[in-house]
């Protein structure tokens, strides 16, 4: 089975009036890939629509004739997202296509709503009520055996897509457990080894300690600093093992464990060695936040906003469940996009080059959440989302922190995002509309962070 989406076709599955036609091009739209229907392929090589076919060849050479175009979708490349019809698992040829060049996901749909959706339609085996709902009867196994993963809407699709499920973390299995101490303690974690730190000597210590072999799964409990850490070391033991993240902290489940990347921080600064090494699942499970301290929440509270300002949405104002579903949602998008940071992921940074100046000017005293708040301030201001900024200052309620401005400054003109010596900033032309620039006068910038130093 398919883990995740990179490198092989979205297939949608699903049953008549499941919603593929109509999901199928907006998911497309948010992974950046072209849509293609099988349906629509048909169509199009015969000068006529499915009914008329149906009517004129009769389903069995209709079949035929679907199984052809979809194992031919199925051969090109790039990869896209491709919508079958209901009835297309029925072929052999159709399902091994799938398993060998696509990710399937399953559009879910309960009979009685698929039929009211196409009981007018004009379907041709759509006619009967009770044919139809013995026919989904019939049906259901086929999308069982052949998805890889399920879905009701664009979200959940999204986060089919990147192997991010909602649950509980103790229904995750693995061959070694990774925590930090207060998860472990917190939620009663049976941890083979207790990290606090994402540093070299941390990575040694776990590589001497693990006794695992090439074929077994890593499993990491904590936050950002547990999960890149453990996908770091599952990126180089034996040359990459599988690993599971399970985020215990808000930054975690709706930033840092999403995307693959994976690393340590070195003395010349933060995750400056690492890797792209995607878990084969994130397990998010929210009722971990209900033991997260104040300051915490409000380090994964700053996460929230940048994603919400990027997004166009006010994601902050969610009741907890649906606001890291959104986050998650968001983020998983844009990574399987850009799944490598050669584009369109630098987005992602909105806020966080003031950050990591700051963080860096303090020696690392102040928390991250913090230091991006102040730096979204800064990101707007420049943008000039006056309203948006009084927003953040509103929600997150950053004050500026004492740090030395010459410090701060060298260490923002070292951000490694840098081009040719010039700064690289994320701006807003207005919330959801993102743009990277390295245009911005180094006197503005320089005026900007100014701003945010007591």
């Amino acid at each position: 089975m398919a883990r995740n989406v990179l490198g092989k076709h979205l297939a949608l599955v699903g049953f008549m009036g499941a919603g593929k036609s109509t999901l199928g091009p907006r998911l497309a739209e948010r992974l950046g890939r072209a849509f293609s229907s099988v349906d629509a392929v048909v169509e199009e090589r015969f000068g006529t629509s499915i009914a008329e076919l149906f009517e004129t060849r009769g389903e069995t050479a209709f079949r035929e004739l679907e199984e052809t175009a979809a194992r031919d979708v199925l051969s090109r490349r790039p990869p896209a997202v491709v919508e079958l019809g209901g009835g297309a698992l029925g072929s052999t040829g159709t399902r091994d296509a799938l398993a060998e060049h696509a990710f399937t996901l399953r559009l879910d749909v309960e009979p009685d709503e698929a039929w009211q959706r196409v009981a007018d339609s004009g379907r041709p085996l759509a006619r009967d009520r009770e044919a139809f709902l013995a026919l989904y009867d019939e049906r259901a196994p086929l999308y069982d055996h052949a998805a890889d993963a399920s879905a009701r809407d664009l979200k959940g699709a999204l986060l089919a897509a990147a192997a991010i499920r909602f649950g509980s973390h103790a229904d995750t299995g693995g061959d070694a457990v990774v925590a930090d101490a207060r998860a472990a303690d917190a939620h009663r974690i049976a941890a083979s080894e207790l990290v606090d730190s994402k540093t070299l000597a941390e990575a040694e210590r776990l590589w001497d300690a693990l006794r695992i072999d090439r074929s077994s799964t890593l499993v990491a409990v904590g936050g950002g600093t547990t999960t890149d850490l453990v996908g770091f070391v599952a990126a180089t033991y034996m040359r990459g093992i599988d690993w599971i993240a399970v985020p215990s902290t808000l930054v975690g489940q709706v930033d840092a464990s999403i995307g693959g990347k994976v690393g340590i921080d070195t003395p010349q600064g933060k995750n400056l060695v690492g890797a792209f090494h995607w878990p084969v699942a994130t397990v998010i499970d929210t009722s971990l936040l209900e033991t997260l301290p104040e300051e915490e929440r409000r380090n994964g509270l700053a996460e929230v906003v940048k994603t919400g300002l990027l997004a166009g949405e006010s994601y902050w104002e969610l009741d907890t469940e649906e606001m890291v579903r959104s986050c998650a949602a968001f983020k998983a998008a844009v990574c399987l996009r850009d799944p490598y940071e050669a584009g369109d992921r630098a987005q992602l940074n909105l806020g966080h080059t003031f950050g990591h100046a700051l963080e860096a000017a303090s020696g690392y005293t102040i928390s991250h959440g913090h230091a991006v708040a102040l730096g979204l301030l800064a990101a707007l201001r420049l943008s000039g989302l006056e309203d948006d900024a009084r927003v953040v200052q509103n929600v997150l309620e950053p004050a500026p922190v004492a740090v030395d401005r010459d410090r701060a400054w060298a260490a923002l003109q070292r951000d490694k995002k840098a081009l040719a010596g010039r700064t690289r900033l994320v701006l807003l032309e207005r919330p959801g509309e993102p743009h990277v620039t390295s245009e911005v006068e180094p006197e503005r910038v320089r005026a900007a962070l100014d701003t945010l130093i007591a």
